[in-house]
């Protein structure tokens, strides 16, 4: 089954460097639109298994014959994983990790496309997924009228269904002898019960989540009610409301609910440029660029890395204590001669990510442009 990307998951992998062998990152681009049918997939996924293994060929100078014999098992686990055990079902994207000697093998069908890489060396690629982190994961969907009351949760990009308070309110043919003024203050009151007891439920599950987002999808009978029930913390957390066909099943809410998500995901883009943007200015808790980015992810300093999505820059690593910088030259902590890199985002992002903090790739915004794309928001 397809997954999300999560920070806990991406952190582990930062942290992780080889000792034994060597690490092996394949990314796979499995858009339909990219690659609709199941050969097309297999051309592209065999031509890249065979451009990490030219690599690794042509890097073999300094490794052991067990390394060597290591990266080769690893290469063949990746073909044998991928011709018979993956199944692409709801996966727009494949990732692989693999260190054998290392004892680290971890395949994730991924619900967002990437696009195709492949990478050998002593740490894993991840910048790649970093804009894939999140994207709504988590997100509240209530859905309110006078007789429904389902609340869904999104996961792996699907809404599961969390909570099902509806009703079924009785109808004009139930009056009996009731006079129409009468049973109609019963209809309402059976409603108002009906909403109470959704909005009890939500607030129930805001209070149970971290950092929630809620969109509710109402109709308008019951929209201004149901806000007058619910908490302040639930309204505090509602990112939109929106409609939808009466019935609407589940793939038709995240049609549209799913532009609400986004629209709140660059608003609080915008909210941490705006916030990157004011430190700069009065030279305060902030890097700009990739010198002074490099060196702060380095000392540890980084709180939330910045970079405009699809940037990079060369730069170099100390293969001895991990230290990278814009320049090369003798490691500055240790005196190790440091290693030349063209994939100075991703080191920023293994920097970033290892030493607790954050990133995030700017989409909706272009205010990293003048600083070579890249900034970041320091602890001190």
């Amino acid at each position: 089954m397809a997954e999300t990307v999560t920070w806990d998951g991406l952190r582990e992998l930062a942290e992780f460097r080889a000792e034994k062998g060597c690490a092996i990152t394949l990314y796979v681009d499995l858009d339909p639109s990219i690659a609709p049918t199941a050969g097309d997939v297999d051309a592209r996924f065999h031509s890249l298994l065979a451009e990490g293994e030219r690599k690794s060929s042509a890097n073999h100078r300094g490794l052991t014959h067990d390394q060597r014999e290591g990266l080769k098992a690893d290469f063949e686990r990746i073909r044998g994983y991928f011709e018979n055990d993956f199944e692409r079902e709801g996966a727009h994207g494949l990732a692989i990790f693999c260190a054998g000697l290392d004892n680290v093998w971890r395949p994730h069908a991924l619900i967002d496309p990437v696009s195709d890489r492949v990478a050998v060396g002593r740490d894993f690629h991840l910048a790649p997924l970093v804009p894939l982190v999140g994207r709504g994961e988590g997100a509240i969907v209530a859905v309110v009228g006078r007789e429904r009351g389902e609340l869904y949760r999104l996961h792996a990009g699907r809404l599961e269904e969390i909570a099902d308070r509806t009703v079924e309110q009785p109808g004009r043919h139930d009056q009996g002898g009731w006079s129409q003024a009468r049973y109609q203050r019963h209809i309402e009151k059976l409603v108002e019960d009906h909403l109470r007891n959704v909005a009890e439920e939500l607030d129930r599950r805001v209070r149970n989540t971290a950092s929630p987002k809620v969109i509710v999808v109402s109709w308008e009978e019951t929209r201004a009610e149901f806000e007058e029930l619910i908490s302040k913390e639930t309204k505090a957390a509602i990112v939109g409301w929106t409609t939808a066909e009466t019935h609407a099943k589940p793939a038709e809410l995240l049609v549209v609910t799913s532009p609400i998500l986004e629209e709140a995901r660059a608003k609080e883009e915008g909210e941490l440029v705006a916030r990157w943007r004011e430190e700069a200015g009065r030279d305060g808790r902030a890097a700009s660029g990739w010198e002074q980015t490099l060196e702060a992810a380095s000392d540890a300093r980084v709180e939330l890395l910045l970079y405009q999505d699809g940037v990079d820059h060369e730069a170099a690593q100390c293969p001895a204590c991990g230290r990278v910088s814009v320049s090369g030259g003798r490691c500055p902590l240790d005196g190790t001669e440091m290693e030349a890199r063209d994939d100075g985002l991703d080191l920023a992002v293994h920097q970033a990510l290892a030493h607790g903090g954050t990133v995030h790739a700017v989409i909706a915004h272009r205010d990293l442009d003048p600083v070579e794309g890249i900034g970041a928001l320091l602890r001190y």
